[in-house]
């Protein structure tokens, strides 16, 4: 474990200062329940400012939906039980499912909206005549506590997202130079190669929350927009960086005359990446755009002329170089980006990778997984209220208010049942230092600089771990649940017999919370993996059908997303079969598939009749493998039908569009027959 940074201490101490800031006041104002502006603040606060203000806003609109719900739902339903606790269960359902289907810092609003309600409505129902006061109360006593957390984070030591950006960003880069480097070797499988696929991908999916709460921290406008553009550009390094390695490993294998030439101009390529990578400061964005220029211009002088292109040599030059010109674009724009962000420059950027494909918007979401986890969710509550009804335990709504709480905090989980058990653990051990607390050491406190000190070293120590990713969902809960078990209030006052009762019925819902998610939701990531996976398969059916241009970007986005989402749920081996590197192929494939629908409308007509039957063919392919549930090897009639179109596409003078047809030809066959002989010899053309 390593020791806490100057950094956790900073934070730790900046947020403890908070919380007693915002408990006196809670004392001084004399709210209900002082405690929860203390817990509040735990909640929200995060080491920066961007995502403790983005937090803290979205919590208090999120308490205050919740308010209403509660104030709506509790006077008409209370007398009718069954159907009050299916009026919670459901708001809850319906909150927690717009909250997983938003990836970005606003999801907060609806997750705090699902729960925040029972826990206002339930400790009511026995005089709901009281429940807008509680209401209100919460409200007030949750927007201190996060106006409280803000403010201390922004005036004291702020610490902003943007350099955070570029300090993750530059071990994702070093990462990427290394896949670079050992997938354009020839060397497309292994665990250490996984691995930094892996990486890579949980940096991406990463980024995508920290990106949401950049506008929060005061970032400029412009750093903010080109975070956005470095984030979509990421995504399609992997994929650019595969679709190279498939010719490349052909061209060498194939012992052709060009190869030293080919080489030498990928070995500076990436000799190029790495030193832009490695040393930021001799590289400004013109001597990055001047160092990707030569390399351009070197690529031009190996371009096969067009009788060239008629074989096999040719075409897979052609199909280097042009994949080659991508990677060196995008790699350029990255850098770039990155610089930028990191060093805080203000500099106008243009992009230099401009394919087709980019501007499309649309996320991958699995909305049976989402719906199904939902379902459990809602089940949860309500089973839960409904033993609590029966058994008429009059403390029992805080286990059913908890149950909830673990039920909405971890339901986009692939396993939510590790963590809701930890939930469990780290609040059986709140509740035993709240108890030391109120039974042996409030008795001895008479003012609040005494409590403070008293509280000081507990709560400061905890929160030095709460920036640990390791560490940090339990001392978050830790300290937060300490906080509201104490509850603090004005005077002292303490009953052993209550303090057990109440905080036993919330370790019984815990309890019940964890058996309830290890029954109903025993997959695990293997479900989820699988059904991306049969997913991606409809989606390159639905590549394979004519589709507007927007809706193709749309699909190329949700494709990219898809295998973001799926890398990281994979384990890694040293096999060459695994199911990352099967599925980088079907992402190769289905994007070589909407370059055709791209390209097709341009070409002549014999070519386009024959590319639409390589469409076909792509599209029973997956039919196929949907209608089969597992994946299976392609077709000769797809082999056919692409080598069919590669001929038609070389056999005149190839223009600009040939070309780009042949180049997607000649990457979805390498994808899809990784190990079939070339269709035509080095000195011949493909034969009709």
């Amino acid at each position: 474990m390593p020791l806490p940074s100057s950094r956790d201490w900073i934070f730790s101490v900046k947020t403890f200062v908070a919380s007693m800031l915002a408990l006196y006041l809670a004392l001084k104002f004399e709210l209900p329940r002082p405690y929860w502006a203390m817990a509040s603040v735990y909640i929200a606060s995060n080491p920066f400012v961007g995502a403790t203000t983005s937090k803290a806003l979205y919590r208090a609109l999120g308490t205050m939906l919740g308010a209403a719900g509660a104030v709506a739902l509790v006077p008409p339903l209370v007398q009718t039980p069954i159907l009050f606790s299916a009026a919670i269960a459901v708001w809850m359902g319906v909150m927690l499912y717009l909250a997983i289907s938003d990836r970005t810092a606003k999801s907060y609003v609806f997750l705090l909206a699902g729960y925040t309600l029972p826990l206002i409505a339930l400790p009511t129902v026995n005089n709901p005549a009281t429940v807008f006061d509680v209401a209100l109360a919460r409200f007030e006593e949750i927007t201190l506590g996060v106006v409280c957390a803000s403010l201390v984070n922004a005036s004291i030591l702020p610490s902003k997202l943007a350099p955070v950006l570029g300090e993750r960003t530059l071990a994702w880069f070093s990462d990427a130079a290394f896949y670079a480097s050992e997938a354009l070797g020839g060397r497309s499988a292994g665990k250490k190669l996984g691995d930094t696929r892996q990486r890579m991908a949980a940096t991406i999916n990463a980024l995508e929350m920290l990106l949401s709460q950049l506008s929060h921290d005061g970032t400029r406008p412009d750093i903010v927009r080109k975070a956005r553009a470095l984030h979509g550009r990421m995504s399609v390094l992997l994929p650019i960086i595969g679709a190279l390695a498939d010719p490349l490993r052909v061209f060498r294998a194939s012992g052709l005359p060009a190869e030293a030439a080919v080489t030498r101009v990928v070995d500076d390529a990436l000799a190029w990446i790495e030193a832009t990578r490695r040393h930021p400061g001799e590289h400004d964005s013109a001597t990055i755009a001047a160092g990707a220029a030569r390399l351009q211009d070197a690529f031009a002088t190996l371009d096969p002329d067009a009788d060239t292109l008629r074989t096999w040599e040719g075409a897979i030059v052609s199909s280097v170089l042009w994949r080659l010109r991508l990677l060196v674009e995008l790699w350029q724009d990255c850098i770039t980006l990155q610089h930028a962000i990191s060093g805080d420059r203000r500099e106008t950027w243009e992009p230099a990778f401009r394919h087709w494909r980019l501007g499309g918007t649309e996320p991958f979401f699995d909305r049976g997984i989402m719906l199904f986890s939902t379902l459990s969710a809602i089940g949860a509550v309500f089973v839960a209220c409904l033993l609590w009804i029966s058994t008429g335990w009059q403390d029992g709504a805080g286990g059913v208010s908890l149950a909830a709480v673990a039920c909405c905090f971890f339901a986009a989980l692939d396993d939510p049942a590790p963590s809701v058990f930890k939930f469990f653990t780290s609040t059986a051990a709140s509740v035993v230092l709240a108890g030391l607390y109120i039974f042996v050491v409030l008795p001895q406190v008479h003012d609040f600089p005494m409590l403070v000190i008293l509280f000081a070293v507990p709560f400061i120590l905890v929160g030095t771990l709460i920036p640990q990713p390791h560490f940090a969902l339990a001392t978050m809960l830790v300290a937060v649940n300490t906080a509201t078990f104490i509850s603090i209030q004005t005077a002292y006052d303490s009953n052993f017999e209550i303090f057990l009762n109440s905080n036993l019925s919330g370790l019984v819902g815990l309890l019940f919370a964890y058996l309830w998610t290890r029954v109903t939701r025993p997959f695990g990531s293997e479900l989820a993996a699988r059904r991306i996976i049969e997913s991606s398969w409809q989606d390159l059916i639905d590549a394979a059908s004519p589709h507007e241009i927007e809706a193709q970007r749309n699909m190329a986005s949700r494709m990219f997303d898809r295998l973001m989402q799926l890398l990281p749920r994979l384990g890694t081996s040293d096999a060459h079969d695994h199911p990352s590197i099967d599925s980088l192929r079907d992402l190769r494939i289905g994007l070589n598939t909407l370059d055709l629908q791209f390209e097709r409308a341009k070409v002549r007509p014999g070519l386009r009749a024959a590319i639409d039957l390589v469409l076909r063919e792509v599209r029973l392919h997956f039919e196929r493998c949907v209608a089969r549930g597992r994946r299976l090897a392609p077709s000769s009639a797809l082999l056919a039908a692409i080598d069919a179109a590669l001929d038609d596409s070389v056999n005149v003078p190839p223009d600009a569009v040939q070309r780009d047809s042949m180049h997607a030809l000649v990457s979805m066959r390498l994808a899809a027959f990784p190990n079939t002989p070339p269709p035509f010899h080095s000195t011949g053309s493909i034969p009709s």
